[in-house]
């Protein structure tokens, strides 16, 4: 997040300003009290500035609530969920590519209670303050996302973070491939958009994805990886789908070795893949990368890797 220039009209009205005035009405009443009235000015614009700043409410070991402030249906079991966060000005603090915990006590069929704890990368970012997005898919098995669906606005989360191995870094690598299947989509949006807003700070960072669902029904937040598409030349997005309609000009089925080599880059020491889906999906593309020429990705990946699954 850009930092804001001292001069914008928020630190002109919210602190120079009043410390001038402060300074100026003392000079009008006593005069020889002026150099106090401007030591406490400036210790009052300090404090403001400071408590002024954007804050990161992130806690890596401690479980924290954040209220449920709007709900947006996509379909029947997917929808985005937009918490609040404690200001205006507070940032989530989550590194791009990494992704938070949220843990939930949920009854059990025996009748008991049962922490469960889930992992979920927001869909928004560090540039957005005073809230964040996550994009979820609800199962009639799931235990986390059948919960966020029964949540009524007001209602909170428990979420702490961030967690996970990879950091996104602007210009890490020449070229990213990426492959993701249904809501693993989440972690490659919030890498993209990352790559996309420092163009003009110089990332100059090529991206290929792969985004594999079983009809176009499942094809979640298209229209925004079209319009990213269309913004920026350095980044493209392959459809594949399990049960295409009549006239479907994309991939059809699984992804296999050959979409691979038709729409990502090669096997080069800057380049790295990028996988996040279904444990099968993943486990399949492991191999199937590996069997490209790729170096083989290890059971938990870690920030070095070639191929790496989130």
């Amino acid at each position: 997040m850009s930092r804001e220039p001292l001069t914008s009209k928020r630190y002109i009205d919210g602190i120079y300003i009043p410390a001038g005035l402060l300074v100026f009405g003392t000079v009008i009443v006593k005069r020889e009290w002026t150099i106090y009235a401007a030591l406490l000015a400036v210790a009052l614009g300090f404090l403001k500035f400071f408590n002024s700043q954007p804050k990161k409410v992130l806690k890596p070991d401690v479980f924290q609530d954040f209220p449920l402030k709007e709900k947006t249906i996509i379909s029947h079991n997917v929808a985005i969920y937009r918490f609040e966060l404690p200001h205006p000005t507070s940032l989530l603090g989550l590194p791009i590519g990494q992704h938070i915990s949220i843990g939930a006590a949920l009854p059990q069929p025996d009748g008991s209670t049962k922490d469960i704890v889930r992992s979920y990368t927001p869909i928004s970012g560090d540039h957005q303050p005073g809230y964040f997005d996550l994009l979820i898919k609800s199962y009639p098995t799931g235990n986390i996302s059948r919960h966020m669906a029964s949540l009524a606005v007001g209602q909170t989360i428990r979420v702490k973070g961030p967690k996970g191995a990879f950091v996104y870094t602007p210009n890490m690598v020449r070229h990213f491939g990426m492959i993701a299947g249904g809501t693993g989509i989440t972690p490659m949006l919030q890498v993209v958009r990352a790559i996309i807003r420092g163009r003009k700070d110089g990332d100059k960072t090529q991206v290929d994805l792969i985004f594999a669902n079983v009809t176009p029904q499942d094809i979640l937040l298209k229209e925004d990886l079209d319009a990213l598409a269309a913004e920026d030349s350095g980044f493209r997005v392959h459809y594949v789908l399990d049960k295409p309609p009549e006239g479907w000009t994309g991939g059809v089925g699984y992804v296999t070795t050959d979409m691979i080599t038709k729409w990502l880059p090669k096997p080069a020491p800057d380049v790295k893949i990028l996988i996040c889906g279904p444990p099968p999906m993943v486990s399949g593309l492991k191999k199937a990368t590996e069997s490209l020429g790729f170096q083989k990705a290890r059971p938990v990946s870690k920030l070095e890797d070639q191929v790496f699954a989130f």
